[in-house]
C-alpha cells in the first residue's frame, strides 16, 4: 500500500463516508420499495439481495471511514495509528463492493418490470459501471 499524508487520508475518509452515508440511505429506501412490490420473480429476488449487500456494505465503509477518521486523528494515541491499516483496506473494499453492488442491482431492477426495461436499465448500469471504473 502507498504511504499517504496522515490528513489527506483524512479527508478522503471523511468525503467517501459522507457519499457512503448518503448511498447507504438510498439503497434502504430501495430496498424498501423492492419489498413492498411483493413480486415472485427470480429478478425480483436478485434484486432485492443485491440492494441488501449494497446497504450493508456502504454501512460497512461508513464505520470504516469514521474508524480512519478517528485514528488518523492529531490528538489520537500513539497506539491507535496502528490500526489504520485494516480500517483502510476495510473501507475501500466495502465501498467498491456497495458501488458494484448498487450498480447490479439498478441493471436488475428493469428485469423485475419487462425484459426491455431490463435491458435498457443493464446497458445502463453497464456504462455506469465503466465510468466508476475507469474514475477508481
Amino acid at each position: 500500500m502507498e504511504h499517504l499524508d496522515p490528513q489527506y487520508l483524512a479527508e478522503i475518509a471523511r468525503q467517501i463516508g459522507f457519499v457512503s452515508a448518503v448511498l447507504a440511505g438510498f439503497c434502504a429506501a430501495f430496498l424498501g420499495t423492492l419489498i413492498g412490490i411483493r413480486s415472485e420473480s427470480r429478478a425480483a429476488s436478485w434484486t432485492i439481495s443485491t440492494a441488501t449487500l449494497s446497504a450493508v456494505s456502504f454501512v460497512c465503509a461508513v464505520i470504516a471511514s469514521t474508524k480512519l477518521v478517528v485514528v488518523l486523528h492529531p490528538a489520537a494515541p500513539k497506539g491507535a495509528a496502528a490500526a489504520a491499516g485494516s480500517a483502510r483496506i476495510v473501507f475501500a473494499l466495502s465501498f467498491i463492493l456497495g458501488l458494484y453492488s448498487l450498480l447490479a442491482a439498478i441493471a436488475l431492477t428493469g428485469w423485475v418490470r419487462s425484459r426491455r426495461m431490463g435491458i435498457v436499465t443493464t446497458v445502463l448500469a453497464l456504462a455506469g459501471a465503466i465510468v466508476a471504473s475507469w474514475l477508481i
